[in-house]
């Protein structure tokens, strides 16, 4: 008999409501059993990863998504302190973004993310986009 798998726990990090909901409903359809928690800026990302209050008792995350055009603390800022602290920087950090510009692309590279991703925009996109971080970083 198998014993169930654990869930993944996932680390969205993502001030789009539509993207938070098209991505968790992407991630059921490619049939990935996760655990997503949802923080919207940078500093409740960081605070999220550290168990500061109000995220105390947060569960350490296998995989990070992060979006770049965030609040209060952009998604660059927020991988570049993942990457230097020695606790956290073996989470894998996969950047989800509407941008496709060659300096963002190369910035998020050049402070060590694992994948950077721009979102599809339609849905049957976002479920090969979740289908590929299944295969590779789950």
């Amino acid at each position: 008999m198998n014993a169930a798998a654990a869930p993944v726990e996932i680390l969205m990090v993502e001030d789009s409501p539509g993207a938070v909901r098209l991505t968790i409903e992407a991630l059921r359809d490619a049939g990935l059993a996760s655990s997503v928690h949802v923080v919207e800026d940078g500093v409740a990302a960081l605070d999220f990863l550290y168990c500061r209050p109000p995220y105390g008792d947060a569960a350490r995350p296998d995989l990070v998504l992060l979006d770049l055009n965030l609040p209060r603390k952009n998604g660059s800022e927020v991988l570049g302190e993942i990457r230097r602290d020695p606790a956290l920087n073996g989470i894998p950090v996969v950047v989800l973004s509407t941008s496709d510009a060659e300096n963002d692309v190369a910035r998020c590279m050049a402070l060590d993310a694992n994948c950077y991703v721009v979102k599809p925009m339609d849905y049957e996109g976002f479920v090969a986009v979740v289908a590929g971080l299944k295969r590779f970083w789950i």
